[in-house]
């Protein structure tokens, strides 16, 4: 059955709402750093707003507190986030050609490793009412958490903000497990990938790289890897 615009952004916003969930709590550790950089909660409130990125605005406000230059807290921004440019080519690959360039633009704006993960699960082509949705739900659960953060996160008990923080990761394995337990090849590759991750956190020759330039460098290595020996038919991808 064919579904309109409106479906596909009340869906987006239905599977947003664990994510939302997860950045409320996963966040208020984002707050407390901005707290202890100088910003107010508005202030903070507003960078989660415009810059959806947990390793970039920790980075940033690691630079603010440092009282680094502008061009610092660029450069340091253009490598915390530059894996979300492999994953937006990767989104344009999903969505239909005739996609008009602003919603394109706007899906880039809040490319996510959670709504990456969902969109891209989306079955055929990607309609973008779907990530917008998702995106409508998630940005705002990012935002209010850092805000609270920054006003109440330094009265809980460490253990608490500690525990809250784990909570991203539980909801990431549930956007990747139900996909893997239907592909035989997501279920070797997600695996392998957690193995080569770890191995690269380990090794002493990658301790210089940053933890940005780790998933770039393994992301491009295990697609590429992943082309070769379980490559997709031009019908199965037309499905």
């Amino acid at each position: 059955m064919h579904q309109t615009n409106t479906s596909w952004f009340l869906k987006g916003m239905k599977d947003g709402i664990p994510i939302s969930l997860g950045y409320l709590a996963v966040s208020f550790t984002l707050g407390i750093a901005a707290k202890n950089a100088g910003l107010t909660a508005f202030q903070a409130m507003l960078t989660s707003l415009t810059n959806n990125a947990s390793a970039g605005e920790f980075a940033g406000f690691t630079l603010i507190a440092a009282n680094a230059s502008y061009l610092e807290m660029a450069i340091m921004m253009i490598v915390a986030n530059a894996r979300y440019l492999l994953m937006s080519c990767s989104l344009s690959q999903k969505i239909s050609p005739s996609t008009p360039l602003i919603h394109r633009f706007l899906i880039g704006f809040d490319v996510t490793d959670e709504i990456f993960g969902i969109s891209i699960s989306v079955p055929g082509k990607l309609t973008p009412y779907y990530t917008f949705g998702a995106i409508a739900v998630a940005m705002p659960g990012w935002s209010i958490g850092t805000y609270l953060g920054v006003v109440m996160g330094n009265i809980l008990p460490s253990n608490v903000v500690s525990a809250l923080s784990v909570g991203l990761y539980g909801m990431f394995l549930a956007v990747i497990i139900p996909p893997a337990r239907k592909n035989k090849v997501l279920a070797i590759l997600i695996p392998s990938s957690m193995a080569a991750s770890f191995l690269f956190s380990k090794l002493s020759i990658f301790a210089a790289l940053s933890s940005g330039m780790k998933i770039i460098i393994l992301t491009v290595a295990i697609a590429f890897i992943a082309a070769i020996l379980f490559p997709i038919k031009e019908d199965e991808h037309d499905a």
